[in-house]
């Protein structure tokens, strides 16, 4: 809130838009409300998304702005969260948050690209070799398109654009450009929403919040003639889901849609996070099949409030990565960013040591539902070009493929687990030629 008013007071005019908070280190333990923001920045408009992209907080002249009152009903996949009286208390999850959508303002072309060289350059420090980048705007292709062409994107990008694009993709076809640099093949759904904020979609109540068993997003109405649509042109689908209840659902809809196919299909659709699923489920993965893209930082995050959420039984089948992998899924690991930090070390140590940055694991946090580093290595690298349909020539360092690699100061293979976020990448490489490097190495 301090830096709210900071920000306030340097910037008087127009809507403050942020995001990143998460409440689970907060002695009040609780999340923002309307009169937070309020006290921090006074009459302003002011819009604070959570960490996770689920939920928002709202200042008062924000509600008022949006015609959100006590009365507005919130629209399907969405909750409006209010006070002991009945009131707004700011807090928007998952769909209520497009309620405030028209109070941003709309990003310049020179923004969006100052933001993907910023992206580009981050993430190549940090020692990724490519991306898949998620829910990306059909807008932005043309811009990724033209910063690889003009030799200005250091790293493969694997792009999964919003359903709003997905008609124009069907109709072009998949496209790559420079030597595959950029490739705009697949559609990322929606299915439910996020565990912190309590929108994933499960079959019984929250632990800690008997009224809710979260949200879906979508309905078989909206869902399968999408899905049958991208089977017939080609285009590979990427669904969120976290609850148990959302990942059956998409697994349902899944084994619908992909039992239509021609033989000899390839389809490789993938469940974003596979967060939390009923141990019933692991072997439906294999069997229908479909990819688990998981993300293990979130196994070391959410441990500070996964179990409050679920209880214990339903900790069988969440963050499950030994469990998939011991029942032939193919499971390809990634980082969530900006959810989480998006760092390839950080990643690599949640999977192998499931504890948090501290060394803190909590009691029975399902510690065999840990990889081995061979596992861990296959999970960020070969996993991931299959997932993109590229193992063919990325994923393995052999003759001949593609010479994309990354070194770093410390053996992933042999340094102690704890050692491991405190590594660093000092050099990335894509086509044998050095895309980044640190300074004085």
């Amino acid at each position: 809130m301090a830096r709210l008013s900071a920000w306030a007071e340097a910037n008087p005019e127009g809507p403050i838009t942020g995001r990143g908070w998460i409440e689970t280190h907060w002695p009040e333990g609780r999340m923002l409300e309307r009169t937070d923001l309020d006290a921090a920045a006074p009459g302003r408009v002011v819009l604070l998304g959570r960490s996770d992209g689920h939920a928002l907080v709202a200042s008062t002249a924000a509600l008022e702005a949006a015609g959100i009152t006590a009365d507005t009903e919130a629209p399907f996949g969405g909750d409006i969260l209010t006070d002991a009286a009945g009131t707004p208390n700011g807090l928007l999850i998952d769909a209520a948050m497009a309620l405030v959508d028209d109070l941003r303002p709309a990003d310049s072309e020179a923004f969006r690209r100052q933001a993907y060289e910023a992206g580009f350059e981050v993430y190549a420090r940090y020692g990724w070799t490519g991306i898949h980048s998620m829910s990306v705007p059909i807008a932005d292709i043309p811009l990724m398109e033209a910063m690889a062409g003009a030799g200005e994107a250091p790293l493969r990008v694997y792009n999964s654009i919003t359903p709003e694009g997905a008609e124009a993709l069907f109709v072009h076809g998949p496209r790559a450009v420079a030597d595959g640099r950029i490739i705009t093949r697949a559609i990322k759904l929606y299915a439910d929403g996020a565990l912190g904020s309590r929108g994933a979609a499960l079959f019984q109540p929250y632990a800690d919040a008997a009224h809710t068993s979260g949200l879906m997003q979508m309905t078989d109405e909206d869902a399968l003639p999408l899905y049958r649509a991208a089977l017939r042109n080609g285009v590979q689908i990427t669904t969120h889901a976290i609850g148990d209840r959302g990942n059956a659902q998409v697994l349902d809809w899944y084994a619908e849609v992909l039992g239509e196919a021609e033989a000899g299909a390839d389809p490789r659709w993938r469940i974003e996070h596979a967060q939390v699923l009923r141990p019933a489920d692991f072997t439906r993965f294999h069997d229908i099949p479909v990819i688990a893209s998981m993300q293990p930082s979130h196994a070391i995050g959410d441990l500070h409030f996964a179990p409050d959420r679920l209880g214990d039984a339903r900790l069988d089948g969440a963050y499950a990565w030994r469990s998939l992998m011991d029942a032939g899924v193919t499971v390809v690991g990634g980082t969530d960013a900006p959810v989480e930090r998006g760092d390839p070390l950080i990643e690599f140590y949640a999977a192998v040591a499931r504890r948090d940055l501290n060394g803190f694991q909590g009691p029975d946090w399902r510690p065999d539902e840990a990889l081995d580093r061979a596992d861990a290595l296959r999970m960020f690298t070969l996993g991931p070009a299959y997932a993109s349909f590229r193992e063919d020539e990325l994923g393995t360092i052999e003759v001949g493929k593609r010479a994309d690699f990354t070194v770093f100061d410390i053996n992933l293979m042999t340094v102690p687990a704890e050692d491991i976020p405190g590594g660093r990448a000092l050099m990335t490489v894509l086509d044998g030629e050095i895309a980044w490097r640190a300074d004085g190495w």
